[in-house]
């Protein structure tokens, strides 16, 4: 399915699974991986760390298992100012890994 596009707005992309949404922005250029980490994401192949002011969340994609809560899980579109896009993938609600509030604060700004 193609993204539809409307002059002045943006619309978002659905995807059937996280592993097509992945597939899907990796296509688009976010091809590295990051982690939360405390109070930066770090992006171990490039050896690299980002505080909250270092990069913006470009996207977020929530999928929820139809019985399983294993299944709940977000994608984060993310874009640093250096240029470098990436994905962080991780669980939601109670299964979310510990960040501090300022990074939270930031991966929450587009929800």
């Amino acid at each position: 399915m193609d993204a539809i596009v409307i002059p002045n707005k943006i619309v978002m992309k659905t995807y059937e699974s996280l592993v097509d949404a992945i597939d899907g922005l990796k296509a688009k250029g976010y091809t590295h991986d990051f982690n939360a980490k405390g109070d930066c994401l770090e992006c171990i192949a490039l050896n690299l760390m980002l505080n909250p002011e270092d990069f913006e969340v470009v996207e977020v994609i929530r999928f929820e298992g139809m019985t399983d809560p294993d299944d709940q899980s977000i994608l984060y579109a993310i874009q640093a100012a250096d240029g470098t896009k990436g994905l962080l993938v991780n669980g939601y609600g109670l299964y979310t890994d510990p960040v501090s509030d300022k990074l939270m604060a930031k991966l929450n700004i587009v929800h």
